[in-house]
């Protein structure tokens, strides 16, 4: 197979492949979900799969039980490459078998290596000889100009989702900051008015205590106390009120920066979020999890006030 065959290949049944998971997106949800990868109409995964079946595996097309049988193992294999070095390379998990049965590692799914490897031997039998004998037509110069430009477009458009998914990663990393702050503020507040409290508490007992002495040792105690001390239990209870205020609008405004940087996810992580349901992080599931969350309020109250 020629180089100018794999680029025809790839940019064919890429977009088919897209066409393929978008129309079983709107069957299944009933409406338009880009399902790929990237934001254009195609999906790397099968030009690249289809091309590697049509490449390894067009000698065998004479013999129905050994096509099928290698289509299955080659995607198999391609798949569980594919999504080992997704997740590698960006922390995320894009499918995820592990509920289904004869699932290998949660990547690859038997049952449904078995149905494409049906699909495969019509590709290659069937749909493959027609969709080459009609480019076949196509002029050589225009067949390469056409691989260029979307060579061009494919390239700028992997650019745009690898840097949205870095930076999705950025957000998680610093939503977890953030609640790990959050968290500790918490326990600030709870720790801070228990300590003050207890201060406070300990000076009135140890004043009490003191109760059966003369007037004037007693006078002289408590100001020793307070001496030692440094602030009165009035003191006390007024510095940690305003400590306390100060940590509960620190809280708030954490709080606050947390839900924002949730919401502010740009276009193309929102659309991959909805392109892979089951996708999972390697790190970050509990931030993740609240991201979630979070959108899905934010579409509730858009869809509310559109309807206002």
């Amino acid at each position: 197979m020629s180089l100018y065959e794999i680029l025809q290949n790839f940019y064919i049944y890429g977009f088919l492949g897209w066409c393929a998971e978008v129309a079983f997106a709107a069957v299944k949800e009933k409406k338009f979900v880009n399902r790929g990868f990237l934001n254009g109409p195609i999906c790397p995964i099968y030009g690249i799969g289809v091309t590697a079946v049509i490449g390894a595996l067009a000698a065998y097309r004479g013999s129905l039980p050994v096509l099928y049988l290698l289509s299955v193992i080659l995607v198999t294999l391609l798949e569980w490459i594919t999504g080992f070095l997704l997740e590698k390379l960006f922390h995320h998990r894009w499918w995820d078998y592990s509920r289904m049965p004869l699932n290998i590692g949660g990547y690859v799914c038997v049952l449904f290596s078995l149905i494409w490897g049906i699909c495969c031997v019509v590709i290659v039998r069937f749909v493959h000889p027609a969709i080459a004998a009609v480019c076949s037509f196509l002029p050589r110069w225009l067949g390469w100009s056409l691989s260029a430009l979307f060579g061009a477009v494919l390239i700028a458009d992997l650019y745009v989702t690898v840097s949205n998914i870095l930076k999705f990663n950025r957000t998680l990393a610093q939503m977890e900051a953030l609640g790990a702050e959050l968290h500790r503020i918490s326990d600030m507040l709870g720790e801070n008015i228990y300590r003050n409290m207890k201060e406070g508490m300990e000076l009135q007992e140890l004043v009490k205590s003191k109760a059966g002495q003369t007037a004037e040792d007693m006078r002289a105690k408590a100001e020793d106390i307070r001496a030692r001390a440094g602030q009165t239990a009035e003191e006390i209870r007024i510095k940690a009120e305003q400590r306390a205020e100060e940590m509960r609008n620190r809280y708030l405004s954490l709080k606050q920066k947390y839900q924002e940087t949730a919401e502010g996810l740009s276009l193309v992580n929102r659309r991959l979020l909805k392109a892979f349901p089951l996708m999972k992080p390697s790190r970050y599931e509990t931030e993740f999890a609240d991201l979630k969350q979070q959108l899905g309020r934010l579409r509730k109250k858009t869809k509310a006030n559109r309807k206002k």
